[in-house]
């Protein structure tokens, strides 16, 4: 089980992501659009930069749904390699059989 500090700034890390993704998004198509006068450019990454860093969609990190655990992640169940075999041998996953031989 993780620290239950670490899931918490993970929640919070998430709830600043969908807070400021808007806002994000306008900043950057100004950025990149070639079109806009430099100095407009300019002005737009630097209101990016002053925006919180975990604001950013790169800085959050996958956590198992029932445990917290940071690593061997399944993307598709939202759950950790130790808990996909608990459940799958459980019989709580659907279609997954635990093989051993």
């Amino acid at each position: 089980m993780a620290k239950k500090s670490m899931i918490e700034r993970e929640k919070k890390r998430q709830r600043l992501v969908e807070q400021y993704a808007v806002k994000r998004a306008a900043l950057k198509a100004i950025i990149n659009d070639q079109s806009k006068p430099m100095e407009e450019r300019f002005r737009a990454s630097l209101k990016l930069a002053s925006l919180p860093r975990n604001g950013s969609a790169v800085r959050l990190h996958n956590r198992c749904q029932l445990t917290g655990r940071p690593h061997a992640y399944y993307r598709k169940l939202k759950v950790s390699r130790i808990m996909l075999r608990e459940l799958g041998s459980q019989g709580q996953i659907p279609g997954l059989v635990k093989s051993s031989w």
